[in-house]
């Protein structure tokens, strides 16, 4: 059966899947019974293209929310306007129910890292993030969510926890959270401390999705690689964080290794 939905403004339900182009023919032929799909923004920022035509035509059909690792919105650097206005540009475009990217930085002196590093978690980071989010959010005039990221190292003049961070970020810029599940996880692991402390945590009002994925276990440490099915511990987070949180939109990312 077809979910199919010509509501632009549908909002996101159940259970979500990561647009991949390996599954455009599948998903316009067959129109597989998934809620919703979400979108890697940075993928799509070009004026016109393949990808373009075939998100054009499967968001005839499915709600989508935009997803982006490309904002670097804890740097120092100031905020990529160039790439602020092609995010618009598919916001105005697609009308996708959240836009999120990442609460981390990923450029120094405008040069990408391609990698996705935690923050300090210090009052000063605080405001910072809090200033840029709200800036983000007015200029695209949709609902702006940051996730927390998978962590492999921690700093020493951070004075406070993760949750406290992105509580505050949320509530002075008046944004929300994409919670990940499977981030808390593996950071709680690392860094050796109970990953109920930041789910029960976080505001409950704030959260507006979930994401799930697989890691790797690589002995001295685990590794978020969306490569993976997501494990059981994560399975068994996500069902209290459901308790808590209620009944979240959800995503299973997945980028290496793709299945069908």
């Amino acid at each position: 059966m077809s979910l199919a939905c010509n509501n632009q403004s549908a909002p996101l339900l159940g259970i979500g899947v990561g647009l991949r182009s390996q599954h455009y023919s599948t998903i316009l032929t067959e129109q597989p019974s998934v809620s919703w799909f979400e979108v890697l923004s940075d993928n799509y920022m070009m004026a016109g293209g393949p990808a373009l035509a075939h998100l054009s035509q499967i968001r005839q059909h499915y709600p989508i929310a935009l997803h982006g690792v490309g904002l670097s919105i804890g740097s120092t650097d100031p905020l990529n306007q160039a790439y602020l206005n092609r995010l618009k540009s598919l916001v105005e475009r697609f009308e996708p129910a959240f836009v999120s990217d990442h609460c981390c930085w990923a450029s120094h002196a405008e040069r990408y890292l391609h990698e996705l590093l935690p923050l300090p978690y210090t009052e000063e980071a605080l405001k910072h993030v809090a200033m840029r989010a709200s800036q983000v959010q007015n200029f695209l005039n949709k609902p702006f969510l940051l996730e927390n990221v998978s962590s492999y190292l921690s700093y020493t003049h951070s004075t406070l926890t993760e949750w406290d961070f992105l509580n505050a970020i949320a509530n002075q810029a008046d944004c929300y959270i994409l919670l990940d599940i499977n981030n808390i996880y593996v950071s709680a692991k690392n860094h050796q401390f109970d990953p109920m402390d930041f789910i029960n945590g976080i505001d409950i009002d704030r959260v507006k999705q979930f994401h799930l994925a697989g890691f790797e276990d690589k002995q001295t440490h685990l590794l978020d690689t969306h490569g993976f099915s997501v494990r059981s511990e994560v399975w068994a987070l996500y069902k209290k964080a459901l308790k808590r949180f209620g009944a979240v939109p959800t995503l299973i990312e997945w980028d290496n290794n793709l299945p069908d």
